[in-house]
């Protein structure tokens, strides 16, 4: 993985009619799956002034955390492979150590990735500063990624998306979107989204009965704007988890555009927009761009 930008910007599709019932929005899909075969969409711009960090602090190992079917040490490993870094997976669940490695996994390995499982109490430690330093005694100096990639630079990578937004169609959207895990992208988009442009999160998570979403914060500051809003009903129950309406919807919609998504995150996000859509959610006419983040390889699972 080059560090540089792309080239050109990930291509902005406009979508006709593209779900099951005509809906009054005017709907574009921000292909940041297309930004890099392995390490794609958001993963690619969390990543890349990540690397430059490491390499300016002289680092040649990487260490994250992610669960078994994490695109986030997927694209870790492939990005580590590319720039010659090694890389350390902490995986949560140390029961896994046991069983068959999954396909998201076997890649990390294959490409080089040091997987090391843990209990799901050590899992909850992935920020504490002892637990840090158990695994650098551990692993030897690293650099450290955070769960999902999302920190300060990450930020700055998914700030970017929404310039290049504005630059494709010519004008600002009225509503640009986005799926939510840990929160790195929503993140980006409402730092450098224009005033008038609404910013909408969608929770590819279920939230426990009162809980509220940790938002992102560097410095002590939260990086979520008042243009920003987070859509919690779309999770289908749960983190990776699904329902037939949901798979019908993914058929569907693949059916009617020719374009792929999944159902972990872009799918649940899609299905969103349309069901607001239908309940008169946005003005008529509005355009809204969709964020397309990658993870296709999460179809394999």
């Amino acid at each position: 993985m080059d560090t540089a930008p792309p080239s050109n910007p990930s291509p902005l599709h406009r979508i006709a009619n593209p779900f099951p019932a005509p809906v009054a929005i005017d709907i574009w899909l921000k292909r940041d799956d297309l930004l890099h075969p392995q390490v794609s969409g958001n993963k690619w711009r969390k990543l890349k002034y990540n690397l430059v960090a490491a390499r300016a602090g002289g680092f040649d190992t990487l260490l994250t955390f992610g669960g078994a079917f994490s695109n986030h040490l997927y694209a870790t490993a492939a990005a580590g492979r590319l720039n010659h870094l090694k890389t350390i997976g902490i995986v949560r669940g140390d029961e896994l150590a046991r069983q068959p490695l999954n396909p998201t996994l076997t890649f990390c390995q294959e490409a080089g990735m040091t997987l090391h499982f843990v209990s799901r109490a050590d899992y909850q430690r992935k920020d504490d500063t002892a637990f840090l330093a158990e695994l650098g005694l551990r692993f030897g100096p690293f650099y450290h990624l955070p769960e999902g990639g999302s920190n300060a630079f990450a930020m700055r990578g998914t700030a970017e998306i929404m310039p290049e937004i504005t630059a494709q169609l010519g004008f600002n959207p009225d509503v640009v979107a986005c799926a939510v895990g840990t929160g790195g992208t929503v993140a980006g988009l409402s730092q450098s989204a224009p005033k008038y442009t609404q910013v909408l999160g969608f929770l590819a998570l279920k939230l426990p009965t009162g809980a509220q979403f940790q938002l992102p914060v560097v410095d002590n500051c939260s990086m979520i704007t008042d243009n920003c809003s987070l859509i919690t009903d779309y999770h289908f129950g749960g983190y990776a988890r699904t329902r037939p309406e949901l798979l019908d919807f993914m058929q569907t919609f693949e059916q009617k555009t020719g374009l792929l998504i999944e159902q972990v995150y872009t799918a649940k996000m899609l299905f969103g927009i349309y069901d607001l859509a239908q309940q008169g959610y946005f003005l008529p006419g509005a355009t809204v761009v969709a964020v397309h983040t990658g993870g296709l390889q999460g179809r394999r699972t």
